[in-house]
């Protein structure tokens, strides 16, 4: 749906960063690249042309100066949010947005146009609560992997179920027009009322036997807005993934050259 001057609502990005990742921890400041990770990811959310201002929600004193350094604004939250949702919705009552996105802290190579796709998928359905984006398989990604996530999206374009097996499953492989999986990626657009809603509500049962928490929404019958686009990019959970995106981002011409991207 196009927008123009008078409606198009103010959107936020917000970026939840903690230094205790289990598997590695303090990778928000890894700086393998001359930049801390985190820089990355600010930069990819700026350089998507919808977003009109993007915030780092931490609260270790370390993140805070080193988003200083590069000239991101940064807001402090407590220490004991169980999820980025949740450090995300104490953040936004210092932010002044309509709509608020939710950017992974870990996605330095997430596609500016994908969080365009996800902006417009929620402004189109305006009974929806959140949006979402989904991706078909890449060559050499496999369905099978339960750390890549599966979403299943109805006619009407909103999610009808996400989860960890292989879903849509196909019961005879020679049918005509069977359904590929789609795979999901972690990027959330919010309302900004219904952010501190979705926070507060409890765990489901779905929600814990997956690990997924956009299935508390689906469970307590908020509509996921989904938009479709080609998601080429992974985020850093380990060391290793960490290096193979540095390798990536040194074989880039002129890397060391490059500014952040200009921002409205």
């Amino acid at each position: 749906m196009a927008t123009t001057a008078e409606n198009c609502p103010r959107i936020a990005a917000v970026i939840p960063a903690r230094m205790n990742s289990s598997r590695f921890p303090g990778k928000m400041l890894a700086d393998a690249t001359g930049r801390p990770l985190i820089q990355h990811v600010w930069e990819r959310a700026r350089a998507c042309p919808r977003v009109h201002e993007v915030i780092i929600a931490t609260d270790d004193s370390r993140i805070a100066s080193a988003s200083a350094r590069f000239g991101a604004r940064c807001i402090m939250t407590r220490a004991d949010h169980p999820n980025g949702t949740c450090r995300i919705a104490e953040a936004i009552a210092q932010v002044d947005a309509d709509i608020i996105v939710n950017v992974q802290g870990d996605e330095p190579e997430l596609e500016p146009e994908l969080i365009t796709a996800a902006i417009d998928a929620l402004i189109a359905d305006a009974a929806a609560d959140m949006s979402t984006v989904v991706s078909p398989f890449l060559p050499g990604e496999d369905p099978a992997n339960p750390n890549i996530v599966k979403c299943v999206v109805g006619s009407t374009g909103r999610a009808l179920y996400f989860s960890r097996a292989i879903i849509p499953f196909v019961r005879d492989a020679a049918s005509e027009g069977a359904a590929a999986p789609l795979k999901h990626v972690g990027l959330y657009v919010y309302r900004r009322a219904f952010l501190p809603r979705f926070a507060a509500l409890p765990p489901t049962q779905l929600e814990r036997t997956e690990q997924l928490e956009q299935l508390r929404a689906l469970e307590h019958g908020f509509a996921i807005a989904v938009a479709q686009g080609i998601a080429r990019s992974q985020g850093i959970d380990t060391p290793e993934q960490y290096d193979a995106f540095v390798s990536r981002w040194k074989r880039q011409p002129q890397v060391s050259a490059q500014a952040s991207p200009p921002h409205p």
